[in-house]
């Protein structure tokens, strides 16, 4: 689980530092812009996907949606999760912004002229919003159909906004795939808090069977004394119903 934000940030520096220096990958991310552009109205909606107003209001629907249903089934921190993910979103602005006005980065020859397009907002705000709204919703869809489905719908929207921002010209490949190491970090950071709360969840929760049953009182002295002289035979078969895993 560790090996794939460590290669994520590892990835992430080297393209910053050639980004920050000059370097010649940046000669092979121009070459490849000039071989994707086609500016056409297809290509910028699919990066109208990455905009604030249609990926925060999906994130924003998982989840509420998650919270009721964490909440219905009696998850003790069934609040954890969508709180994890909010927080996870705000994260984005804050981390990218100020690598935005770090880095200075001159936006492609079809956009106006001017600098800070590393990395690509977009393409952060649609991955970790689609991101966190499916990890979210994994927990409760119990169909492997439904689930593959799902991380496929997750990944197309992600991968247009990708191709969308790179083919209309608004961002170079670099910042996009800048934008995907970022996010593959978040979203890890996200998956390994999800995965501790459904453990505590599960572990904290006792089972139907599991519980102290109340013992028997009698009103009969000759019953109490009866109930006193069994009491250490009956403490042993009643140890065996209630797992000490409370």
């Amino acid at each position: 689980m560790l090996l794939l934000p460590g290669l994520a940030s590892a990835l992430f520096a080297l393209i910053t530092w050639q980004v920050v220096a000059g370097g010649p990958l940046l000669r092979a991310d121009e070459r490849l812009s000039r071989a994707l552009l086609h500016p056409d109205r297809f290509s910028a909606g699919l990066s109208d996907l990455g905009n604030v107003e249609v990926a925060v209001p999906v994130l924003v629907a998982a989840l509420v949606w998650s919270a009721w249903r964490g909440r219905a089934a009696g998850a003790g921190l069934w609040w954890l999760p969508p709180l994890a993910a909010a927080v996870l979103m705000a994260l984005v602005p804050a981390v990218v912004v100020p690598l935005k006005e770090w880095t200075a980065r001159a936006g492609t020859p079809v956009v106006p002229p001017g600098v800070g397009y590393f990395p690509s907002g977009h393409t952060a705000t649609a991955a970790t919003a689609y991101g966190s709204a499916t990890l979210l919703l994994l927990s409760w869809l119990r169909s492997p159909a439904a689930r593959r489905a799902l991380v496929g719908l997750c990944a197309a929207l992600v991968l247009g906004v990708s191709f969308g921002l790179v083919r209309r010209g608004w961002h170079w490949p670099l910042d996009v795939v800048a934008s995907w190491c970022l996010s593959t970090v978040l979203l890890t950071t996200l998956s390994l808090v999800l995965s501790r709360s459904r453990r505590r969840s599960s572990a904290g929760t006792p089972s139907s069977r599991s519980g102290p049953s109340s013992p028997t009182t009698s009103s009969d002295p000759a019953g109490r004394a009866r109930s006193h002289g069994s009491r250490t035979s009956r403490s042993s078969s009643a140890s065996s119903g209630s797992p000490g895993s409370w």
